[in-house]
C-alpha cells in the first residue's frame, strides 16, 4: 500500500466520527429552497404572472431541472472523487437566490471538504471531477435547448439582454442553428439558458485561483508559483472588469477578501503528477478556454 493511503487510514481513524457523518436536513432543505427559486425563474421567464395564478410556477421546471442538473452534477462530481480518495466532505449545499430576471434563482451549489487532501494527484481528480462532469451536461443541455430555441429579428427598441458567447456555445450555436442573418439573433429557450449558465458556471471555477477548482489543478501543476500566478491573474480579472464588464471586478473582490488567493499544500507535495493526471489538468484547461467569455452579459 503507498504511503498516500496509509495516511489516509490514519486520518479517518483519528477524525471524529462527526466529521465523517453525512447531514442530509440542511442540504435537503436548500436543495428544496433552490428548486422553488429556480422554478420561479424559469416561469418568469417565459413572461408568466405568478402572482395572479401561482400554478404557473410549476411551468418553471424545463430551466429549473435543466440548472439544478448542471449544478447537482458538478458537485457530485467533487463529491464521489473526494470519497474515492479518503476526503471526507459535506453533501452538496444548494444555494437559493433571488428568482427575478436577471438573477436566476441560485447562487450555484458548493460542498466543503472536512479532511485534508493527500497528494497532488488527488487534487487534480478532485478539482477536475466537477468542472469536467458539469461540462458535459452543459453540452447535453445546451443542445437539447438551442434545438427549441428561436432566430428572430432583433426589437427596435433597446433594453434587452445580450449574452456572450463563448467559443462552445458558438460552436454549438452554428451548428445546430446555422448562421444567423444580419439582425437576427437568437432567443434562447429556458433550457439552452440553463446550459449557457453552466458554461458560465464552469469558467468560473476554473479560474486558476485560490481553492476554485482551477487554483486546485493550478497548485497540482505548479506548487509554490500558485500564489504568484494567482496574484497576476487577479489583476488581469480586476483590468478586465474595468475594460469589459464590471462582474470581473466583483468577482477579484470576492476572490481576495472572502475564498482568498491562497492554497494549502497536500501532504505528499513532493510526489509529482503522473501522465494520466497531466493529461486531465490540460484538458481542464481545455475546457476553461472554451467556455470563458470576457463579455458576459450587455444591454442592448
Amino acid at each position: 500500500m503507498s504511503r498516500e493511503y496509509d495516511d489516509i487510514d490514519r486520518i479517518i481513524n483519528v477524525m471524529p466520527k462527526e466529521a465523517r457523518t453525512l447531514r442530509p436536513m440542511a442540504p435537503l432543505i436548500l436543495f428544496a429552497l433552490t428548486v422553488i427559486t429556480t422554478l420561479i425563474s424559469g416561469a418568469l421567464q417565459q413572461g408568466l404572472n405568478i402572482i395572479d395564478n401561482p400554478k404557473a410556477i410549476l411551468r418553471g421546471y424545463p430551466f429549473a431541472i435543466s440548472l439544478i442538473a448542471i449544478l447537482g452534477t458538478h458537485e457530485f462530481g467533487h463529491f464521489f472523487a473526494s470519497r474515492r480518495h479518503g476526503v471526507f466532505t459535506t453533501l452538496p449545499y444548494f444555494i437559493p437566490g433571488p428568482p427575478i430576471p436577471p438573477m436566476i434563482g441560485t447562487f450555484g451549489a458548493v460542498i466543503k471538504m472536512k479532511s485534508p487532501i493527500m497528494s497532488r494527484s488527488a487534487l487534480v481528480d478532485i478539482g477536475a471531477a466537477g468542472p469536467i462532469s458539469g461540462f458535459l451536461v452543459s453540452i447535453v443541455v445546451t443542445i437539447w435547448g438551442l434545438k427549441l430555441s428561436q432566430i428572430l429579428p432583433l426589437p427596435a427598441e433597446g433594453g434587452h439582454y445580450i449574452f456572450g458567447s463563448s467559443l462552445i456555445f458558438h460552436m454549438l450555436t452554428s451548428i445546430i442553428l446555422g448562421k444567423i442573418p444580419h439582425g437576427y439573433d437568437v432567443f434562447l429557450h429556458p433550457i439552452a439558458y440553463a446550459g449557457w449558465i453552466g458554461f458560465f458556471v464552469t469558467t468560473l471555477n476554473l479560474i486558476p485561483i485560490g481553492q476554485l477548482d482551477g487554483g486546485h489543478i493550478m497548485y497540482a501543476l505548479f506548487g509554490v508559483w500558485h500564489r504568484i500566478i494567482s496574484v497576476v491573474l487577479v489583476a488581469f480579472l480586476a483590468a478586465l472588469g474595468a475594460l469589459s464588464w464590471s462582474g470581473w471586478f466583483l468577482w477579484a473582490a470576492i476572490l481576495i477578501f472572502i475564498l482568498g488567493i491562497k492554497h494549502p499544500p497536500v501532504m505528499d507535495d513532493h510526489i509529482p503528477l503522473d501522465v494520466k493526471r497531466k493529461f486531465i489538468a490540460i484538458a481542464t484547461i481545455g475546457i476553461f478556454v472554451l467556455t470563458f467569455v470576457p463579455l458576459p452579459i450587455s444591454v442592448r
